[in-house]
């Protein structure tokens, strides 16, 4: 090895003489990195070259008429050392008809292409074998535009083949984790000194503390003879300017029992060893004495004296070291895949493990590079940085590394991909297991921990009351209401929610039972990170929700929102879903419950669902209770009250003026309220103008007040649909058809007298029925009013013979089949495509 420490000045008394033997001087050429310089500065030396070049025995036959080529050689920099670092370039020759047998079969230059082995022989780029046979403005012109052969994944199965027989690990695993994060520290700071030395300043990097854990230190113990050897061989083989194939085929003996992962790291280590010293002495020794005479011998104030001129070397250097810290990683994560969810012969897997190999040798022999780069610098100073030869060679390395980075990126993403679709499945199963109704749980955590990402790191509630994170600890052995949403949540609906939430509270203290409400935000996983807009809207929710929530939308995964959508049947609308105080479900969707009964549902289980409505009968009250107390007024007092709607105001100015007009005529105390229609907001509002203006009756001002009386009666179908009781002849549920349907198709009108309902019919009967009193008022005495008017209204009802028409919006679960109310026959099923742009105000609608 002393040869490769000799320098270009000691080669220079021996070559003053007169030299006989050209296959001497070839030798001298190839094993000593200054002979090069030797050769310049010694004519007789270039003379003898020449003549080594001009051999017939020896060359190809082009090579006699091309003059110039021996300067050619001669004149590149440092191509005599390059010569040695080529691990291709010997089968490359070979290649060539003529060249590289003529090359094998003389003594001298046998050593040029490495035989035996000659894929470690040659020059460091493969074009400069081909410059050896062109003019010199070709090989000029190629030396400039070698740029391909570094940038594609090594095919040169006699260099890989060496690699892959130094592979012989013994079975010891260990995590390279730790030891990768100590490395990462170390390259992160110490590639960003360059621009403290020109700027003089450093931004700081955090220390990653994982590295520094006491478990670890004996794991370090371990390694530390091997990455000091690592170390030295690169330090000294930089030194040396020994071949970098050589060098790195070395440090793979070295690491042979190693896994690929603890071999890319281990070296990786060894050079942060070294790099990291040559930064700290450069960051301290203008201001410690002994960091200061340790840089004067390492030679390091006259190259920190012209850091600024050497930054674009530095860039590249730091550059390449980012790049192989990525490769490194990559690595690293491939082996701690779990295997569990990925098999070894996954297609995206497969292909990188062929790769891998290949990925650590060239990242491996960019350290050696890095390494010489360093010892070149130091030795040579802000001169060696004129030649731009030692930045092409680095960023051509950090080209080719990059393009072997981002394959195996891309392999790593389809196997995070693979991994997540098959974690997905089993946390759906786990789902499907946990929530089954016939096991039974001792508390309601395994439930709620399944749905909401609970971590020792993080806190997944918000306390709506305090604004402060808490853990789902809050919920233990509660009834637990789980509102589940996705952001657009109106106004109007989170109003009248807060207002039940908190008379449901009084209710529920009074029966001495606690339950909360926690809203489950549903968000689109395919757009993480989410906009800001997005952000905030979920922000601007959460702070004026009084209940818990969960404190990132991102805590509810994507397995938990496929449950919530295909077993829970949640679409765009809120569902309310109840578990017990041991996470069972007694409620698919209790929001219809808070729409129809407020706290009175209390506590919100599909059990109280069916009691409240065995109570109910078909009255007024029903349909407006809570809205308006107004018309509470009405029926306490026992008036004629009509309840109607619909969006032809000519309709609706006919009926108002039949209605007084019958009313005045009978003596009777009527009442008239006008409640809009189940969409077109705007045009209700136009409506409700002209009803004010012209005074034909009284009407419902704020359109919250509309919102709310439809979602109630559509939560009166889809309550008894959840029952189970969508197909029966239900009294109750046959009205509730029919005035959805009318609120859909035209106008409509409902009599009551005081909570009694006389009469529930479409604008095509109600308006007749009314217009026909002379014919029905002799039956006033006799039958009272509405007696005779409901007689009167049902034989126009029959002759009509009216259908009823329901559209339902795939944001629900609709019904499997459906019987006309107007008539016992089964309704058809049809899809339609209906525009909803001034149904946009309605928040919720359901039609």
């Amino acid at each position: 090895m002393d040869q490769h420490k000799t320098t270009a000045g000691a080669l220079q008394t021996p070559m003053t003489g007169p030299i006989n033997n050209p296959a001497a001087v070839a030798q001298t050429l190839l094993h000593n990195p200054g002979a090069t310089q030797a050769l310049n500065n010694n004519p007789t030396a270039a003379t003898a070259a020449q003549a080594l070049l001009g051999n017939h025995g020896v060359t190809h036959k082009p090579h006699l008429n091309n003059p110039g080529v021996g300067q050619q050689l001669i004149s590149y920099p440092g191509v005599g050392q390059q010569h040695i670092n080529n691990p291709g370039v010997g089968q490359q020759l070979i290649s060539y008809p003529g060249v590289g047998q003529q090359h094998i079969s003389n003594p001298g230059v046998g050593q040029l292409m490495g035989v035996p082995g000659s894929g470690q022989g040659s020059i460091n780029k493969p074009s400069t074998a081909q410059a050896l046979m062109m003019s010199p403005s070709d090989s000029r012109a190629l030396i400039r535009g070698d740029r391909g052969s570094m940038l594609s994944m090594s095919d040169d199965n006699v260099m890989m083949n060496q690699i892959l027989a130094t592979h012989a690990p013994d079975g010891r695993e260990f995590d390279v984790r730790p030891l990768l994060y100590l490395v990462e520290d170390i390259l992160n700071r110490a590639t960003q000194h360059v621009d403290f030395l020109v700027k003089g300043t450093l931004d700081q990097v955090e220390l990653e503390e994982r590295a520094q854990a006491a478990n670890h230190i004996a794991m370090l113990e371990a390694l530390t003879y091997t990455i000091d050897r690592i170390a030295c061989e690169l330090s000294y083989k930089a030194l040396g300017g020994s071949d970098a194939h050589a060098t790195t085929t070395a440090i793979f003996n070295l690491l042979s029992s190693y896994t690929w992962d603890a071999k890319l790291v281990i070296s990786l280590s060894a050079f942060a060893l070294n790099y990291g010293e040559f930064w700290l002495l450069a960051q301290i020794y203008s201001t410690n004495q002994l960091a200061k005479s340790m840089a004067v011998l390492r030679q390091l104030p006259s190259l920190l004296e012209h850091a600024a001129p050497l930054k674009p070397r530095f860039d590249a250097l730091n550059s390449l070291i980012r790049t192989m810290m990525d490769v490194t990683r990559c690595v690293v994560q491939f082996k701690e895949l779990p295997l569990k969810y990925i098999s070894p012969d996954a297609p995206a897997l497969a292909t990188a493990m062929t790769h891998i190999p290949t990925a650590v040798y060239w990242t491996i022999r960019s350290m050696v590079a890095c390494a010489t780069q360093i010892s070149s610098l130091t030795n040579a100073g802000h001169e060696f940085g004129i030649s731009t030869t030692e930045s092409w060679e680095l960023s051509t390395l950090a080209h080719k590394l990059r393009n072997i980075y981002e394959h195996l990126k891309q392999q790593l993403n389809y196997c995070y991909k693979h991994i997540e679709e098959r974690m997905d499945v089993e946390i759906y199963q786990m789902l499907l297991a946990i929530f089954d109704p016939n096991v039974l749980h001792i508390d309601n955590m395994k439930a709620l921990k399944a749905l909401i990402y609970d971590k020792d790191d993080k806190q997944p509630l918000l306390d709506g009351a305090t604004k402060r994170q808490v853990s789902l600890d809050v919920l233990r052995r509660k009834n637990v209401l789980l509102l589940i949403s996705s952001l657009e949540f109106a106004n109007d609906e989170l109003a009248i929610l807060e207002q039940i939430y908190n008379e449901s509270r009084i209710h529920a203290t009074r029966l001495e039972s606690q339950y909360e409400v926690v809203w489950i935000p549903i968000v689109d996983h395919s757009i993480i990170p989410l906009p800001e807009e997005m952000q905030t809207k979920f922000e601007n929710l959460q702070m004026t929700m009084p209940w818990y929530s969960v404190q990132d939308p991102l805590f509810i995964k994507k397995p938990v929102i496929r449950f919530i959508k295909e077993v829970w049947h949640f679409r765009t609308k809120p569902i309310l879903v109840v578990l017990d105080p041991h996470g069972k479900v007694v409620s698919p969707n209790a929001i219809h419950m808070m729409w129809i009964w407020g706290s009175t549902a209390f506590p919100f289980t599909s059990l109280r669902e069916e009691a409240l409505w065995r109570e109910e009968t078909w009255r007024l009250d029903l349909l407006v209770d809570g809205i308006d107390p107004t018309v509470l007024t009405w029926i306490k007092e026992g008036k004629y009250i009509f309840l109607y709607g619909g969006d032809d105001i000519e309709w609706i100015r006919r009926f108002a003026k039949s209605a007084r007009s019958v009313a005045s005529a009978s003596r009777i105390p009527l009442e008239m309220v006008y409640v809009g229609k189940s969409n077109k907001r705007e045009q209700v509002k136009k409506v409700t103008g002209i009803i004010n203006a012209e005074e034909l009756s009284y009407a419902w001002q704020d359109q919250a007040m509309i919102w709310f009386f439809w979602s109630r009666l559509e939560s009166m179908l889809f309550s008894k649909i959840q029952l189970g009781r969508g197909d029966d002849q239900d009294p109750i549920l046959q009205q509730i058809k029919k005035l959805l349907s009318y609120g859909r198709e035209g106008g409509w009108a409902v009599l009551s007298r005081g909570s009694n309902i006389v009469v529930n019919g479409h604008s095509s009967t109600v308006l007749p029925a009314l217009g026909g009193y002379d014919e029905w008022k002799i039956n006033v005495a006799a039958k009272g009013f509405d007696g005779a008017f409901k007689e009167y209204h049902d034989k126009l009802h029959d002759a009509a013979h009216p259908c009823c028409r329901f559209e339902f919006p795939n944001t629900i679960r609709i019904p499997e089949k459906m019987r006309c109310p107007e008539c016992p026959r089964l309704m058809e099923k049809y899809t339609a495509f209906l525009c909803c742009h001034d149904e946009q105000g309605i928040p919720g609608s359901l039609f």
